[in-house]
């Protein structure tokens, strides 16, 4: 047996070529600090400390040697954490600094470190009650905060005087976690928020008693009792989300808003710039409320309201102040998303805005791709921004994707492109490169050839992969395979280069791969991303027809006669939709963790572009699979299916793939299911990750070996 590793060993084993490369950076006084692990196929990341000055990068925190060798420990709340946030790795998988960026806290197995960072000094362990989540130093360095058994627990810097500031006051009661919700949809993963002083905290107590509870199995293991979820699917109750000021002394104030009309808590901003900011939302996500806390009273006072027609984004870093108290947010206006600073709109049709990096009095900070105005049409670009009063200036240079950390006159540039693998982190300082930082990350053992095109009538974001050493001038014929993700927050066309290593490796089996991004996905417009409203799936899945027939109209060796689809989550709904829907068009699919039935997602995400299901039952049946398809009338079509779920999936549940098998073997329609045991919406298990591919490109060549009969 050959000894030569493989391009899907390669990728499971180097969590798809994230291990070795470095993240989670911090700026503070000049220092730079991230995480890494060690080796490109080493899990385990660690704490590092870059001076910019001299280069010189320093290993903070090892966990191998804080914790004696031993394996991590993980309690079921940290495992959860890690799934909403798609975290795979192992070690320190976050940190938090305090103002002055000298003290950095962290977790391991549960247990409590801090270290000095100015100072060459060792991480101490703090002896406090756990397992804990979530610490984070005060600004001013003197205590910790953190949360265990529920409770919002602060203890100061030398370990001593550690108490609870809220202790739950029910069984389903916790302080300073996010809601599955907040962490799902909101991109909120965290549940309190320090004074700038550090005085008192604004704390989120959560009670999920009203929140319908499932329970996953592990079939596999059947004396193993099934876990226990609180589960907000469309149309149920959410969990009830409070506010509380609760100071260092004891003092505690609930924050009053009017929770019935504005149940969802998006965003608590804090900082020197003005009172504590809170942007709450109402149920159908119609309207963004930013309100300002009265520290004194407890009580709000709306600042702006943002309304929409159809839904508003949330973005992660607005609302917020800048450091001389003006309000910065952003705007759904003209074909654009823009930033606005007290009222004064700082960017225009030229730039869609895709996140806030950074505020200062004199700029914003901002990741953008080319709006609707913009005189080069850029695809699948993202670039760093300085947005000002004085005008807009393009930080990063190259063509490709990038975001960036900033404090001060520090910024950390991380930069990827379609020339290379992985990303180039470079350290500026007044806008010159000073430093960069090593990345260990494994070289893939194949290159991504990317065509990044645009494709039909509405200029369809594209990117084209052909077989290694193809001509197209040979007369043979490939297969397609449309490998798509294709809806909201998930855009797979990038112009960088390792996005599209897998899918090059399925054009090496053979294929000719496209990826689309249709409508719904992010980073065009806000109406391109809207127009699926109330018709999630049949608009996403008319994009890929229509991408698939005006890029093969061009290029006759594109067998149409053979055309399949793979995706995971959205892209695995976006799959099973296409054979069942278009079976004239698409005749075989790999669908993996499937959303088949619109009623079994969550509240956020489903109401967002469907509304509540006792609404509008038209458009939950329309675009689920199980009920908005007639299966009896595609079965004869028989386009093989493939359906792939992981049986411990507490995000998109089993119940999913299981619903639309019974329904497909009551319609007599011939599918095959392939159950992961003990597998999650992730899917980091090195074997369970090397195999995935192996057999979707096994059952993919025997469904296209030849032309699908009608």
């Amino acid at each position: 047996m050959s000894s030569e590793i493989t391009f899907p060993r390669q990728y499971a084993r180097t969590q798809r070529f994230t291990q070795g490369a470095p993240r989670g950076f911090g700026v503070a006084a000049g220092r730079i600090t991230f995480l890494r692990s060690k080796a490109a196929d080493d899990s385990t990341t660690c704490l590092w400390v870059l001076d910019p000055d001299t280069g010189t990068e320093r290993l903070v925190a090892d966990p191998s040697v804080l914790l004696g060798g031993a394996a991590e420990d993980l309690s079921a709340e940290e495992r959860a954490r890690r799934e909403r946030s798609r975290e795979g790795a192992a070690g320190i998988v976050g940190y938090a600094l305090d103002s002055a960026g000298d003290l950095a806290a962290f977790t391991l197995s549960g247990r409590l470190f801090v270290v000095s960072l100015s100072a060459d000094a060792a991480p101490r362990e703090l002896t406090v009650p756990g397992p804990v989540i979530d610490p984070r130093p005060s600004p001013t360095g003197t205590h910790i905060a953190y949360v265990a058994a529920g409770a919002l627990r602060v203890v100061a810097v030398d370990g001593s005087a550690d108490r609870a500031l809220a202790e739950p006051d029910g069984d389903e009661v916790t302080w300073g976690l996010a809601e599955f919700i907040a962490a799902e949809e909101m991109s909120r993963f965290r549940g309190y928020w320090w004074a700038p002083d550090g005085s008192a905290l604004i704390v989120a107590r959560v009670d999920n008693t009203p929140v319908d509870r499932w329970w996953i199995s592990d079939p596999a293991n059947p004396a193993a009792a099934p876990s226990e979820v609180a589960y907000p699917a469309a149309g149920t109750p959410n969990a009830e989300v409070t506010a509380w000021l609760i100071g260092l002394d004891g003092t505690r104030t609930e924050l009053a808003w009017d929770h019935a009309a504005h149940p969802y808590l998006a965003s608590v901003h804090w900082s020197a710039g003005g009172d504590p900011l809170l942007s709450v939302q109402p149920r159908d996500q119609k309207q963004l409320r930013t309100l300002a806390v009265d520290l004194v009273a407890g009580t709000t006072r709306e600042l702006h309201t943002e309304t929409d027609d159809v839904w508003i984004d949330l973005v992660p870093g607005v609302p917020a102040w800048t450091p001389d108290g003006r309000l910065v947010r952003l705007v759904d206006a003209d074909g654009a998303r823009r930033v606005v600073v007290a009222d004064k709109e700082l960017t225009d049709r030229r730039l869609f805005v895709r996140a806030i990096l950074d505020i200062a009095d004199e700029d914003v900070l901002i990741t953008a791709s080319a709006g609707t105005d913009a005189s080069t049409p850029e695809i699948g670009e993202v670039h760093v921004y300085r947005v000002a009063a004085d005008g807009v200036t393009r930080v990063s240079t190259e063509p490709g994707v990038h975001t960036a950390v900033r404090s001060g006159a520090t910024t950390v540039l991380v930069s990827s492109s379609l020339e290379r693998f992985g990303a180039r982190v470079t350290v500026l300082r007044d806008g010159a490169g000073l430093a960069t930082i090593t990345s260990y990350a494994a070289t893939p053992v194949l290159t991504a050839r990317v065509e990044l095109l645009r494709a039909g009538e509405r200029g369809i974001p594209c990117a084209l992969l052909l077989p290694t050493g193809f001509d197209p001038a040979s007369g043979e014929r490939l297969p397609v395979l449309m490998d798509p993700y294709g809806g909201p927050h998930g855009p797979r066309v990038l112009a960088a280069h390792n996005p599209h290593l897998t899918s090059q490796w399925f054009a090496d089996q053979g294929f000719a791969v496209l990826v689309a991004d249709g409508r719904g996905t992010p980073g065009h417009s806000p109406e391109w991303e809207k127009s699926i409203h109330l018709d999630l799936g049949p608009i996403s899945l008319q994009d890929q027809v229509d991408a698939l027939h005006a890029v093969a109209a061009e290029r006759p060796w594109l067998d149409t006669t053979r055309v399949g689809i793979r995706g995971w989550s959205y892209g695995g709904y976006l799959s099973a939709l296409a054979v069942l829907r278009r079976p004239d068009v698409f005749h075989a699919a790999v669908a993996g963790a499937p959303v088949t039935d619109m009623a079994l997602y969550d509240t956020h995400y489903t109401e967002r572009y469907l509304g509540v299901p006792a609404e509008q039952p038209a458009a939950y049946r329309r675009n689920s699979l199980v009920t908005g398809t007639e299966l009896g009338e595609v079965a004869a079509g028989r386009r093989p299916l493939m359906l792939v779920h992981g049986l411990a999936d507490d995000n998109v549940v089993v119940a999913h793939t299981l619903r639309l098998s019974s329904a497909l073997l009551a319609a007599g329609y011939p599918h095959e299911v392939l159950p992961l045991s003990g597998v999650t919406h992730m899917t980091p298990q090195e074997q369970v990750a090397e195999n995935l591919l192996l057999l979707q490109v096994d059952f993919l060549h025997r469904a296209l070996a030849r032309p699908a009969s009608d």
